[in-house]
């Protein structure tokens, strides 16, 4: 059996086509944008404008420039929450939010940042959004961030609800996105969000080593890091202006490249055609499963809530031991444990032993979680 790939929420794979040319011709040409005035660093600069247009584009901005390219999500989260948050501020979140955020949360915690963790739903791993705001309304917090969809049961929080009414309250929003973007429709300006974080190789379709923080107009952040820009080098001051204030340092212009790639890829694809392929696997998934003996699907059983990430455990089973046999007698990656996510397996009850999590992708196919599913039923039968 040819090998399947089912760990699209830690890294999607295969790309199309278009990113792998796309980071090979520019590791291949030469120049680093911002850093000379010669032809390949001027196609650098062009490159970068275009992919904030790309990123803009995909998520309905009104301004390109206030997409800040990382390295990955985890930096853009750390530059928002370090970037906006004080000793004295308070802070609301959920039960179900990736380390990510949690640890760097963790780390502000003690320097005399409040944190308010509101529980979730133990069987959906959705979070009441009346139960956010009343947590707003007794906290008075400086900001709300959530993971717009779970890494480990890929449920879908209600973030177009919460962004108007943190607006309206004068609360910062903040969504992670590392598993929303380009599986889901995002509307930064009709969701009313902030801050927003994605990194580049998970739905995106780029590469490892890419990724976004979104800051909306007006707002203003300390940085995270300082030096080069290829702006204003006379001065030892940071740049005032957005992008340059947040993106120090020589950029990964071949992985921004193959990112670009992948947006163009969306773009012509259509955000709405891949979710609409990825709900088709996830319904196949959640019905398969859960017609076998002894295995417990956690999350939203209706799978328009969810992502396409879906957790499940067998009686009699490690999770582990699944996931060897998985691959080492049938050729199909799964990801097994707590993945980087404790808080939410505490919620659904799996801490510390975890689930196994199997994750489509928009190259999946249908056969391929036939095929897993055939693969399930055999081991639970042995």
């Amino acid at each position: 059996m040819d090998p399947i790939y089912l760990d699209n929420a830690a890294t999607s794979h295969p790309k199309p086509e278009t990113v792998y040319r796309a980071v090979n011709d520019t590791l291949r040409g030469g120049g680093s944008p911002g850093r000379g005035n010669y032809q390949q660093t001027l196609s650098a600069d062009r490159l970068i404008y275009s992919t904030r247009e790309l990123l803009a584009e995909l998520f309905h901005a009104p301004a390109s420039e206030r997409f800040i390219l990382t390295a990955n999500s985890t930096m853009g989260i750390n530059q928002a929450l370090f970037g906006v948050l004080r000793a004295g501020d308070r802070v609301v979140t959920t039960s179900v939010e990736h380390n990510a955020v949690m640890r760097p949360l963790s780390a502000l915690e003690q320097r005399g940042v409040e944190v308010v963790k509101v529980q979730a739903d133990a069987d959906t791993g959705i979070v009441d959004p009346d139960a956010l705001t009343a947590a707003c309304r007794r906290h008075a917090p400086r900001m709300l961030i959530v993971n717009h969809c779970s890494n480990v049961i890929g449920c879908i929080q209600p973030v177009e609800e919460l962004g108007p009414w943190c607006r309206e309250q004068g609360v910062l929003f903040m969504v992670d996105g590392s598993q929303s973007a380009g599986s889901l429709p995002v509307d930064l300006a009709a969701a009313a969000i902030d801050l927003f974080v994605a990194p580049g190789h998970k739905g995106l379709l780029g590469p490892q080593g890419t990724g976004f923080l979104y800051i909306r107009e007006g707002l203003e952040l300390t940085p995270l890091i300082y030096g080069g820009t290829g702006t204003n080098s006379g001065s030892d001051r940071q740049p005032e202006s957005c992008p340059e204030r947040y993106e120090s340092g020589t950029m990964n212009l071949p992985g921004v490249a193959g990112l670009h790639a992948g947006l163009d890829f969306l773009r012509q694809r259509g955000i709405a055609a891949i979710r609409e392929h990825e709900l088709a696997l996830v319904k196949r998934l959640l019905t398969g499963l859960s017609a076998i003996a002894g295995v417990r699907v956690y999350g939203p059983q209706d799978p328009a809530r969810r992502c396409g990430a879906v957790s499940f455990t067998m009686t009699g089973h490690d999770p582990a031991e699944i996931a060897f046999i998985l691959d080492r007698e049938h050729r199909i990656s799964v990801r097994v444990g707590l993945h980087c996510a404790p808080d939410a397996h505490r919620t659904i009850g799996t801490y510390p032993t975890g689930t196994v999590r199997v994750s489509p992708g928009c190259f999946t196919t249908g056969q391929e979680i036939e095929s897993f599913l055939d693969c399930i039923a055999k081991i639970q039968q042995n």
